[in-house]
C-alpha cells in the first residue's frame, strides 16, 4: 500500500505542477499514470513541438516544458507509478480513498486529484490480423527500455515525431532500423526529418515509403512483416515491430467511479476548487469540464493551484493556511534544500 497526501492520477503538465503547489503546503504527492513516462501528450505525441502560450516563455518545446516541471518538483520528492492505469476506487469509513491499479498496486490517500488530460491514453493499433497475438512477442507500442533493442532488427511504422525520434535514437543501438510510412511526407520537426534523411543516406536507417505493414508472420515470436509497397507485397525479416500511430484518449475505468460525466469529461465546481460531485475527489486540467472551460495548459496550472488549497483544508481541518509569496517566503524542499531570494542589506546611509 502506497500512502500519500494527494494521489495525482495523470503525469501531464497539470498533474506535475500540482506537485509543486502541494509541496508549498507541505503536502506529499504520488503520481499514477498509464503511460510509461511522465509528460502525457507532450512527451508522447509532440515532444519537439513548440508551445507559445506558457507565461514567461515566448516559446518552449513541449518536451523541455515537461523536463522543467520535473526539475521544479524534484525537491518535493513525489512518488511515481508509471505504466499502470487507475482501475477501482473504494471510499473508506474515515473518508479517505483506496485506489487500485490494473496491475494490483494499491494507493491510500485522503485526496484524489484526477489530472488525466483527455483520459487514459491507449495506443492506436494498426488494423493487422492477429496483431494482439504478437503483443509482447515482438510488437511494442511504447519504448520503455531502448537497450532491449540492442543489436536487434527493428521496424518502426509511423510518420510523426515519435516515429522519427525513435528511429534516430535506435539507429545507434539496433543492428538494423527500418522506418515505414504510408506517405513520402513526414509530419514532424524539420530537424528530425533532415536527420532521418542523413541516416538513410549513410545507410544507418532503411526508409520504405509509401508503404504499409499489412501482415505479421511468426510462430512464438515475430519473425517477419508483410509490406505493401506500390501495390506489390513483399516480406522483410525483423525481431521487433513498433507501430507509432499516436494515442487514443479514453476516460477509462474512472468513468465508472460515480463521478458526474458530461461529454467524456468530469464535471467540477469551478466556482470554488474544481471538486467533483464526490467530496475529496478533484479533477483538474483537460479532463474536467465547467461553463467557460478552456483546454489550455495555463488553465490547468490555475486549477491545480486552487485544488491544492482545498486539499490542504481537507487534510488539515480547522487549520488556517496563510498564503505567502515564494518571493518572500522562499521554497523549502522535502529533500532539505531551500531556495530563497538574497537577504536585503540593512545599512544606514549617512
Amino acid at each position: 500500500m502506497i500512502k500519500t497526501d494527494i494521489l495525482i492520477i495523470g503525469a501531464g503538465p497539470t498533474g506535475l505542477f500540482a506537485v509543486f503547489e502541494a509541496g508549498l503546503l507541505k503536502l506529499k504527492c504520488h503520481i499514477l499514470d498509464a503511460l510509461p513516462q511522465a509528460g502525457g501528450q507532450l512527451s508522447e505525441l509532440y515532444p519537439k513541438k513548440p508551445i507559445y502560450d506558457i507565461p514567461g516563455f515566448p516559446e518552449v518545446l513541449a518536451g523541455d516544458l515537461i523536463d522543467n516541471l520535473q526539475e521544479q518538483i524534484k525537491q518535493f520528492e513525489p512518488g511515481y507509478t508509471l505504466g499502470e492505469r487507475a482501475e477501482t476506487i473504494e471510499k473508506q469509513e474515515d473518508g479517505t480513498f483506496i485506489v487500485t491499479s490494473n496491475k494490483g498496486t494499491r494507493f491510500h490517500a485522503p485526496v484524489i486529484a484526477i489530472a488525466g488530460g483527455l483520459g487514459s491514453f491507449e495506443p492506436r493499433k494498426p488494423l493487422i490480423e492477429d496483431i494482439e497475438f504478437y503483443e509482447n512477442k515482438g510488437v511494442k507500442y511504447f519504448i520503455k527500455n531502448p537497450e532491449k533493442f540492442r543489436d536487434k532488427r527493428v521496424v518502426i511504422a509511423g510518420g510523426g515525431d515519435s516515429a522519427l525520434d525513435w528511429s534516430i535514437f535506435l539507429a545507434n543501438i539496433a543492428s538494423e532500423v527500418t522506418l515505414i510510412h504510408r506517405r513520402n511526407e513526414f509530419r514532424g520537426a524539420l530537424d528530425s526529418v533532415e536527420k532521418v534523411q542523413e541516416l538513410k543516406t549513410s545507410g544507418k536507417i532503411k526508409l520504405i515509403t509509401p508503404a504499409e505493414v499489412i501482415g505479421i508472420n511468426g510462430a512464438e515470436h515475430i519473425e517477419s512483416l508483410v509490406i505493401e509497397e506500390n501495390g506489390a507485397h513483399r516480406t522483410i525479416e525483423t525481431d521487433y515491430f513498433i507501430p507509432l500511430f499516436g494515442l487514443t484518449p479514453k476516460l477509462g475505468p474512472i468513468g465508472d467511479w460515480g463521478l458526474e460525466i458530461e461529454k467524456n469529461a468530469i464535471k467540477v465546481n469551478n466556482a470554488l476548487d474544481y471538486q467533483t460531485n464526490i467530496p475529496g475527489i478533484f479533477a483538474i486540467g483537460d479532463v474536467n469540464t465547467y461553463p467557460g472551460k478552456l483546454k489550455l495548459i495555463l488553465c490547468g496550472f490555475h486549477e491545480a493551484t486552487l485544488m491544492c488549497q482545498a486539499a490542504y483544508q481537507i487534510i488539515n481541518p480547522g487549520k488556517k493556511y496563510v498564503l505567502k509569496y515564494t518571493t518572500v517566503s522562499g521554497v523549502d524542499g522535502f529533500d532539505g534544500t531551500r531556495k530563497e531570494a538574497p537577504k536585503a542589506v540593512v545599512k544606514a546611509i549617512v
